[in-house]
Parts: C-alpha cells; sequence; structure tokens
C-alpha cells in the first residue's frame, strides 16, 4: 500500500481503487481476487468504471492477469501487481488538456458540446455517454443499500451452506447457532474460513486427534487462525536444531517409550555374568539399555553430532518453551543425568561448543510426570 500510495496513477478514483486492491494483496503484491461488485461497493465507484479502470491497469502492466474468472458466482478474475511498472509508472496524457480538458486538480464541466468525450467518439469519454438521470422513485441511496444488503444475506447463506458440511461434526450441531457465528465473523474471516478448514481438519487428523469441537465453538474462536501459530497442536511440524529445547523436548518424549526388546544376542561370558547378579551384572544391563533401548534416540544423538535437527510436532515445541536452562556439569543437570543412569536411559553426547541443556523444571522424577501429562493433554485436545 505504501507503494500505491507514492505512485502517480493519474486519478483520485484509480489511486483509491489501486489502494482497495493493494490491501487484498500479501507483502509482494500478489494475491488479489475480490470481485468487481465488492470492489465498487467498497471504493463507491461504479461496476462500470471499475471493470474500465482494472482493464486500464492490465494494458498498462500495473496489474498482471493470473487466473480469469471461470463465471461462476463469486469466483474472480486473479490478479498480481508487477511492483517493478508500478514503480517506474507514469500515467498517459490523453490530451494537452487532459481528459474533458483536465489540467492539474482543475476539470471544466461536461458541456452539450463535449458530451461526446475528448475524442469526439459516439460512445463519450473512456466510452462512457452522457447519462439524463431521471428523478428517483425513491431515494437511490437507500435503494441500493437495501438491494446490497439483501444480496450480501444471499451471498453469505450460500456461503454457510457450502461450509457447514465441511466440518466433521455438523450432522449432530445446531446449525442455527453455527450459522449464527458465521454471521458474526468478518467478510475477510468468512473467506478465510472456507479456505482453511479443510487445512485444519487435515492437520487435525494428522495430529492423531480424534475428538472435535462443534461448528460454533470453531467458528468463535476462529481455530483456523492456530495452522499459522508454529507453537499450535494443529500446527505443521518444523526441523528445530541440535541441542535446542525443541530438540531437548522431542528427546526426553522418545525416552518416555518402552525400551526395545530388539538387542544383539548377549555372548555365553555374558549371560554366565548376568546370571551371577551382583553390580556387574546391574552395570551390564543398563549398559545394554543405554545402547539399545532407545534407538531413535541414539540415532538423534549421531545427527546432532553432525549438526543436524529433527523434526518436532507442533504441541511439542509449544511445551518445550517451558522447559529450564541450565549448564552442563551443574547440580541440576547432574540430577537429570542420575535419572537417565537409574531409568537406563542413554545421556546426552559431549559436544564442544555445546554447554547448555534443557529439561522440564522441577526434581527430575516429578518433572518426567509433569512432562508425560502434558503431552497425554495434547493427544487428548
Amino acid at each position: 500500500m505504501t507503494r500505491v500510495f507514492r505512485a502517480n496513477l493519474g486519478s483520485s478514483n484509480r489511486k483509491l481503487l489501486a489502494l482497495r486492491l493493494a490491501d487484498f494483496a500479501d507483502n509482494d503484491g500478489k494475491g488479489i481476487w475480490p470481485t468487481v461488485s465488492r470492489l465498487a461497493a467498497e471504493t463507491e465507484i461504479s461496476e462500470r468504471t471499475v471493470q474500465r479502470l482494472l482493464r486500464e491497469f492490465v494494458d498498462d502492466g500495473i496489474l498482471v492477469v493470473v487466473r480469469e474468472a471461470s463465471g461462476r458466482p463469486g469466483e474472480a478474475t486473479r490478479y498480481d501487481f508487477d511492483l517493478a511498472v508500478l514503480a517506474g509508472y507514469k500515467p498517459p496524457q490523453t490530451s494537452a488538456d487532459g481528459c474533458h480538458h483536465v489540467t492539474g486538480d482543475t476539470m471544466t464541466p461536461v458541456t452539450p458540446a463535449t458530451e461526446t468525450g475528448d475524442k469526439n467518439d459516439g460512445d463519450g469519454c473512456h466510452h462512457d455517454t452522457r447519462t439524463v438521470i431521471e428523478p428517483p422513485i425513491e431515494p437511490s441511496m437507500e435503494k441500493d443499500a437495501r438491494e446490497r444488503g439483501a444480496d450480501d444475506r444471499k451471498k453469505i447463506e450460500r456461503q454457510f451452506k457450502r461450509w457447514f458440511p465441511t466440518w466433521p461434526t455438523y450432522l449432530a450441531d445446531d446449525e442455527d447457532k453455527a450459522r449464527r457465528k458465521w454471521l458474526a465473523l468478518t467478510p475477510e474471516q468468512r473467506q478465510t474460513c472456507l479456505d482453511r478448514t479443510s487445512d485444519f481438519v487435515a492437520a487435525v487428523k494428522a495430529a492423531g486427534r480424534t475428538t472435535w469441537r462443534a461448528a460454533s465453538s470453531y467458528l468463535a474462536s476462529r481455530d483456523w487462525e492456530k495452522l499459522d501459530d508454529p507453537k499450535s497442536d494443529v500446527a505443521p511440524p518444523a526441523v528445530h536444531n541440535a541441542f535446542s529445547r525443541a530438540w531437548h523436548a522431542k528427546r526426553l518424549a522418545e525416552l518416555m517409550a518402552a525400551a526395545s526388546e530388539q538387542m544383539p544376542t548377549l555372548t555365553a561370558f555374558k549371560r554366565s555374568l548376568i546370571a551371577q547378579g551382583g553390580v556387574a551384572a546391574d552395570d551390564l544391563i543398563r549398559e545394554r539399555r543405554q545402547l539399545y533401548g532407545w534407538p531413535k534416540v541414539n540415532t538423534m544423538h549421531a545427527r546432532a553430532l553432525q549438526g543436524r535437527g529433527v523434526i518436532v510436532p507442533a504441541g511439542l515445541y509449544a511445551i518445550s518453551e517451558t522447559f529450564v536452562k541450565m549448564r552442563r556439569g551443574s547440580a541440576e543437570a547432574q540430577a537429570w543425568r542420575t535419572l537417565h543412569d537409574r531409568m537406563g536411559w542413554p545421556w546426552l553426547p559431549e559436544v564442544d561448543g555445546v554447554e547448555w541443556l534443557f529439561f522440564p523444571a522441577g526434581e527430575p522424577g516429578e518433572a518426567v510426570e509433569s512432562f508425560k501429562a502434558l503431552i497425554s493433554e495434547g493427544a487428548e485436545r
């Protein structure tokens, strides 16, 4: 929008329409697809003029047509701004005096002698003929407002009817309650909901969740916005650096699983050593569990030594934000190492430059139980 503000587009209508288009676009000037009727209503420019200005913008290279409208109701042509053209754009001059002798900010009125336009063509200036306006039977603004209101309500209802069956619990939901929440949304929120609900449903299924909120609750909370929150439990998993908070959370979560039973066959000597019992037997059993009991964790360790991270689900990433930082070799870190030895868990590898470790706050045994509860709560939600 700042670039459009700075551009010289030739008229206030052109500037106003371009600003509204820029408001729809992303930061790169892409993704513009409002309908002509919507642009006309929001800029208070006639639909015919909006259509003409859009054609002019395309002809001038300011707009690029990405996809033509399909002709189906509610589906508009998709445009992108060409920011390079916009930056160097200079409006064309139609005559020495401008359209209808416009110079600067001064405009002489259209008279019967000039009503056919500055080109003296039969269709008038820009192919717009002069129109004789008869006295309206009722105030035109009130009539237009009523007609637009009726059209908007019909459109909103059509959108709701299209969206509602896509929600997994719609058969058992209170449709009227969901409709009220739908009406409370802004037009932009309704359109985004239509566009992103399928992505949200897929993300929930991918996260392993089996319970669903009512449609009205989903709408009231605008849950589809969680897809853009990296800490949300429905955001897509992301790769996190080795030894980061999220990496430590993923590692601890893997240690929560039962130890693998797939271990190398013991030699006769080791079998006899275990059979004798005692400290040596306990040390041997613990060493085997650390080496082979949690292969995913040992793989994480090997990858971390190569500077490679790990994929962490969004929900686990959110939990990791509560982990506390402790220096390797500190009393807090030593308490966690003692717990690892007691559980037979492999301890963290020594890496030059990695001085800090991250674990849940509190005494290690209690912290592990709290961590389990948080993971379980996230899975159920």
